[in-house]
């Protein structure tokens, strides 16, 4: 067994051990709005359930030289964003979106999504997606790094749920006709697969 001390290793370094063990991890594709009224969608891995009593979801997004990230900018700024389940569909549309744009440029225009209005907040989603969540901020944690803050968990309230009927089936869904993708380390994506079921402990 090899072992590494994290404060031994470089950023990057610990990077790769973490989203290289930390596998599958599910992906949210996330619009948010800039003061300016510009959308911008991006994809996050860093991603969870944090409770469902009330409906919450963390994401968690690095900054970069102590700097928020334009999604997390926005989030704090608006209160609101949107949640979107990658799938198999639309993954490559929504991988197009990772690329670095100024904040004044669309990520959802450069990947040709389409968005579609909200119910209940300002942020629209876009309609290519299964299953989105309309998210209202329940809190923003500020983590630190070496020199300074390092990132944004950034807590949300699910305040609107809209799922495809296609792949709602009696309350729960139909994770084969949902077909989400989760990331992997570097490139690689992987799919649901083959599934096992083991009976929980009463």
């Amino acid at each position: 067994m090899l072992s590494f001390e994290p404060h031994e290793q470089t950023e990057r370094e610990n990077y790769k051990l973490l989203t290289g063990s930390i596998i599958p991890r599910p992906i949210a594709f996330v619009t948010s709005m800039a003061s300016d009224g510009t959308v911008n969608g991006a994809p996050f891995s860093y991603f969870n359930i944090v409770s469902s009593n009330p409906p919450m979801v963390s994401i968690s997004i690095q900054r970069k030289d102590g700097v928020r990230k334009d999604t997390a900018r926005n989030i704090a700024e608006r209160g609101t964003f949107v949640v979107h389940i990658v799938d198999e569909e639309n993954v490559k549309r929504i991988n197009e979106t990772a690329a670095s744009l100024p904040a004044d440029e669309s990520e959802v225009n450069l990947a040709n999504l389409s968005l579609e209005e909200s119910d209940l907040i300002e942020i629209p989603g876009i309609k290519e997606a299964k299953v989105r969540f309309e998210c209202k901020i329940e809190q923003i944690i500020e983590l630190p790094g070496e020199q300074a803050i390092g990132s944004d968990l950034i807590i949300g309230k699910v305040v609107n749920f809209h799922i495809d009927e296609d792949v709602y089936e009696d309350g729960r869904i139909n994770q084969v006709k949902l077909a989400a993708v989760s990331r992997l380390a570097g490139a690689n994506y992987a799919k649901v697969g083959e599934t096992f079921s083991i009976e929980r402990p009463k």
